[in-house]
């Protein structure tokens, strides 16, 4: 056979993955700004509305690879002594689960980070952030090893642009060694604010190509929840789903990888 008619050695293909970020207000649905106040009392206890809410979450997660979750309970009064995470990773038939308990209120509330992955992580660590009032984290899930590793991390950032400018400047340095990384959460602030600028100039996450709304969920008019990927990672679509679970709406991301990167799925389940 001559050298023209041997089969030309391919590039193994991209691997394909999808990833959802998603505030879930501990299950609390709003549909107004007037229900933070009509409801408060409400959102402080457990209730069926909040599960119903919980379960319509659980039947959207299959669709995706890698979810991070903000602002789930870790188990308090307001959730029934449940931890959200890892009940919405049980019912949606998703095998890992890990999170980080950031801020306890006493036995009423205990706000969380999660992770919810169809992958499985070589590690997860989990970060206190910058603050001057403590009780915001970062969760940095690392999917296979070394230059082929996959690095996620899941963060919910302060209401102060001092704060937040802080927080990122510490999450740069956690990233800058990952030819891999994403970043998604409720960062707080919209891709043009100057902490997000600082973020681009001090680390390899890239600007979105568009903003994406996302707050409030009834009208979004604000992108502040984001998945941000470092230019090794090419992002095919960014896109907000229509359907509410709180006052964000959920944010997905499709996303090629080199194939060798990221690990493998598993379908057994694992508790993180």
């Amino acid at each position: 056979m001559t050298d023209a008619a041997k089969p030309s050695a391919t590039a193994p293909a991209d691997r394909r993955l999808r990833l959802l970020s998603c505030n879930i207000l501990a299950g609390a649905s709003v549909g107004g700004y007037s229900d933070y106040v009509t409801r408060s009392v409400a959102a402080l206890l457990p209730g069926r509305a909040k599960m119903d809410n919980l379960d319509h979450l659980a039947e959207v997660l299959p669709q995706f690879d890698v979810i991070g979750l903000q602002e789930a309970d870790a188990g308090s009064l307001r959730s029934g002594f449940l931890n959200q995470t890892r009940y919405l990773a049980e019912t949606s038939g998703m095998p890992f689960w890990s999170h980080q308990p950031n801020r306890a209120m006493a036995r009423v509330a205990y706000s969380a980070n999660g992770l919810i992955s169809r992958l499985k992580p070589q590690s997860v660590q989990v970060y206190p952030l910058p603050s001057r009032i403590p009780g915001r984290g970062a969760l940095l899930a690392q999917f296979g090893e070394g230059e082929q590793a996959l690095a996620v991390m899941i963060a919910h950032l302060s209401l102060s642009a001092t704060a937040r400018a802080r927080q990122l400047g510490f999450i740069a340095e956690l990233l800058q060694d990952f030819p891999h990384a994403v970043l998604m959460g409720d960062l707080n602030s919209e891709p043009d604010s100057l902490e997000m600028r600082q973020l681009f100039a001090k680390s390899t996450l890239q600007p979105p190509a568009q903003s994406t709304l996302t707050f409030p969920s009834w009208k979004p008019r604000r992108a502040l929840d984001h998945i941000l990927t470092s230019p090794a990672i090419q992002v095919d679509r960014v896109w907000a789903l229509p359907k509410a679970f709180s006052d964000h709406l959920p944010l997905a991301a499709e996303i090629r990888l080199p194939a060798d990167v990221g690990g493998k799925p598993r379908r057994r389940w694992r508790r993180r």
